[in-house]
């Protein structure tokens, strides 16, 4: 996903972009170069996020580190841990907000992801979202991924449709591209005196992979040679071009990952078209962030305008893990194989020629994301290697940059983009905004390299940390730990289970002399390590990244602890629309329900009367020609579908959907879903396997009707599928003893817990480990210590 920036000043315009997961087109191979990056430029190849997206962007909208204003998870994993809340304090403004103080207009568009989940309501609060946090106008969507097709939109506070559907041919990032232009029209139109920040964070190529046949058939053969030759021409690209210093090594493939040759022939054309795909996705992407820069060159805003672009939130993704037709089958840990997924996209959709379109979320596989981060190693959500954190990064300004085509090697990490946007365009950063003493910036400036290639560089040490894999930069030196979780293998749950921060096994680098972490020095310099060692401490305790491992503690080893609405049982009524996954009832493993409809039905009933979820997975109940139907899918790869057996009657009936979940422990157990009508048993199937976290990432609970992609097959073609009888009443309760505080404790789980994770770090952490208690709170929990 890429992410830029443009900052209009008066006279300056300057823009910010973030793009999530992209790596390829720096590597010079194969695809086009980067579009919203013309001549004149200065790139950096030394440039670093957080290896994980919120966090990224927090640290680049504030100008501080992740963890220290409460981003050092995703929002959906947010916990009571001081770094960790998901809710970035009032003390550390954003760059909108202080823009907007200072005249500029101010925009966002795309991604957001740094809302808590509990706060998408449609009465707020709103203080987290774009327009609260300084942005006069958003246009995109708040979760962490969306469908291209049938995204779930926002403008500012509002949740909003497409303004076309896909067989109109609508796609989400030329849906943006065509907002933003319209935005700066009508900035120049109606208010020419005021400079703009615009804030452009596409979708793509963040998964789900979506882009049209045609774009990803342009890459048809271009990687038929598998993951390790194209790793090894992208390196020698990178080295012809001048992007990385000759002297680099390459690095090998981890013991842990899949070779090429360990494909059987019979899967390679799957694995490749799912690359395909991607890579069609990603100039498809690119080419609409080329619009934008061809509207401001038609407004002759151009060549005083600085961009500022960000090739990704964090390195290539490994979460396709063996490639994959559904995205959250490993968020569930549901298993799934080759044959399953082939099985379902030649029954369902067409067979291959459905990767890439609105009826499955793909992803590449986790090799494939080995392969695009070269010549690092590892991939995303790991911050001990460069392949999780290290991404391109442009900035153009041509009244004021020379164009100068050798990259920039001074250190630099994502939190320094703000202070490089206020040195730029003259802003004093206020002690105050709103009140609010403000925290200092823990960025620096990059305004100093734009003219001077060799100028020393002005950063000193940079921590990162993502979820117990950790690192910091000090003065060419580089020590690091890569964590309890492989990015691209199935979770496991003895190393999760075992995994102490005490004896995690250090790593040293020398990137004075090793630009891609080729050699590991740490059992020839021991006391370098403990040097590091000691810097990192002190920068993960100035920044709130303590405790170690406190980022897996609602996403890993308690979920119930996660934000989550606080009700047992719920009263709905027809229209609710677009109520998020996380304040609405709950399907998940273990949440025992029972759900009653008051309805009034005409002969030949047919609509949705309420569903969660969307194409990726859901949970819906409807009725179709007068028959009632409940279907649970976990995932595109497990579709259950209880039906009654014969129509029902006209009239005012009570419906009742009852879904109870066995009692052994395992992930995912199985349920029984039971239908009634006036009281009678109509319909059962059993539930093989259930979800264990999430239905999808952003569709929504809808009452009445079935908004996004749909959670059904045998409605596809009609959604929204409106019912075309009278809902009175939907109440939804939790039974036979069911909250979210006793639900997974049904589940299998790792048997540690939050004082056996201080345990465990108390010989890194020291005298810095304090006692706490947890308190539970309606947004989230919170430690007092």
């Amino acid at each position: 996903m890429t992410m830029w920036a443009t900052v209009r000043l008066r006279p300056l315009v300057a823009r910010s972009t973030l793009p999530p997961c992209r790596r390829w087109r720096d590597t010079g191979a194969y695809i086009h170069g980067v579009t919203c990056s013309p001549s004149p430029k200065v790139s950096y190849n030394r440039f670093h996020t957080t290896a994980i997206c919120s966090p990224t962007r927090a640290s680049l909208l504030t100008g501080r580190n992740s963890h220290n204003v409460g981003a050092g998870q995703i929002t959906e994993a947010a916990s009571g841990f001081p770094g960790y809340t998901g809710t970035i304090p009032k003390s550390a403004a954003t760059l909108a907000k202080v823009l907007s103080g200072y005249g500029y207009d101010t925009a966002a568009f795309g991604k957001w992801h740094n809302t808590p989940v509990d706060d998408l309501m449609k009465s707020g609060p709103f203080d987290q979202y774009p327009t609260g946090l300084g942005f006069s106008y958003f246009y995109g969507f708040l979760a962490g991924e969306t469908s291209q097709y049938n995204p779930r939109l926002y403008e500012n506070t509002n949740p909003i449709e497409p303004p076309r559907k896909p067989e109109e041919g609508y796609h989400l990032t030329e849906d943006m591209a065509d907002q933003a232009i319209k935005l700066i029209r009508a900035n120049r139109a109606l208010t020419p005196d005021r400079p703009f920040f615009i804030y452009f964070a596409p979708g793509g190529a963040h998964g789900p992979h979506h882009v049209h046949k045609e774009w990803a058939d342009k890459y048809k053969g271009k990687f038929d040679m598998g993951w390790e030759k194209l790793r090894n021409i992208t390196f020698e690209k990178q080295k012809a071009m001048g992007w990385i210093p000759n002297s680099t090594k390459l690095t090998p493939i981890d013991p842990t990952m899949v070779k090429w040759e360990e494909i059987p022939e019979e899967q390679r054309a799957f694995q490749l078209r799912l690359m395909e795909v991607y890579a069609g996705y990603l100039e498809h992407t690119d080419t609409q962030d080329g619009k934008v820069v061809e509207e401001l060159e038609r407004q002759g805003l151009f060549n005083n305008t600085l961009i500022i672009y960000v090739l990704g939130d964090n390195g290539a993704s490994a979460e396709g893990i063996h490639g994959t037709i559904d995205e959250l089958l490993a968020e569930n840990a549901l298993p799934s194989t080759y044959q399953q997924q082939m099985e379902v996209l030649n029954r369902d959709f067409g067979g291959l020629d459905a990767l890439g379109s609105q009826h499955v979320d793909k992803m590449y596989h986790s090799s494939w994301a080995w392969a695009l981060d070269t010549p690092f190693k590892s991939t995303k959500l790991v911050a001990a290697h460069f392949g999780g954190m290290r991404t391109p990064m442009v900035m153009s300004w041509p009244k004021v940059i020379k164009h100068d085509p050798t990259p920039r090697s001074q250190f630099h990490h994502v939190c320094d983009i703000a202070p490089t946007i206020y040195e730029a365009v003259g802003v004093q950063f206020p002690t105050r905004v709103e009140g609010a003493k403000q925290m200092p910036l823990d960025g620096v400036s990059m305004v100093y390299t734009w003219n001077n290639v060799s100028v020393k560089e002005r950063k000193s040490a940079q921590y990162f940390e993502v979820m117990g894999s950790r690192g910091v930069y000090k003065d060419g030196w580089f020590a690091s730990v890569f964590g309890p979780r492989i990015p691209w293998a199935e979770a496991n749950e003895t190393r999760m289970r075992e995994w102490n921060p005490d004896t995690d096994v250090w790593e040293l680098y020398d990137l004075t002399r090793d630009f891609s972490q080729a050699e590991d020095l740490a059992k020839e310099m021991p006391d370098q390590v403990a040097k590091m060692k000691q810097i990192f401490l002190m920068e993960a305790t100035a920044n709130k990244v303590l405790p170690i491992g406190a980022g897996l503690y609602t996403i890993y080893y308690h979920p119930e602890e996660g934000p989550h609405s606080p009700l047992t049982e719920w009263k709905l009524y027809e229209g609710l629309t677009r109520i998020a996954e996380s304040n609405a009832p709950g399907f998940h493993s273990g949440q025992n329900s029972l759900a009653t409809i008051d309805v009034e039905i005409s002969a030949n009933a047919s609509g949705v009367l309420y569903c969660v979820g969307g194409t990726a997975g859901g949970f819906s109940v409807y009725m179709d020609n007068g028959y009632l139907y409940a279907e649970y899918m976990s995932t595109l790869l497990y579709r259950y579908i209880a039906k009654s057996t014969t129509p029902l009657q006209p009239g005012t009936r009570k419906i009742q959907v009852r879904l109870i979940f066995e009692t052994t422990k395992g992930l995912g157990p199985p349920a029984d879903l039971t239908l009634f009508v006036d009281g009678q048993q109509v319909g059962w199937v059993k539930v093989e396997k259930s979800i264990r976290l999430v239905f999808d990432a952003s569709e929504t609970f809808d009452v009445g009707m079935d908004l996004g992609s749909p959670v059904s097959l045998l409605y596809q073609n009609r959604t929204p599928f409106k019912f075309n009888g009278k809902i009175n009443l939907l109440h939804v309760k939790y039974i036979n003893g069911t909250s979210m505080h006793t639900w997974w404790c049904r589940l299998i789980r790792p048997t540690i817990s939050l004082g056996q994770l201080l345990k465990l770090d108390r010989a890194l952490l020291g005298p810095y480990v304090l006692p706490f208690f947890l308190v539970q709170s309606r947004r989230t929990s919170f430690i007092r210590l």
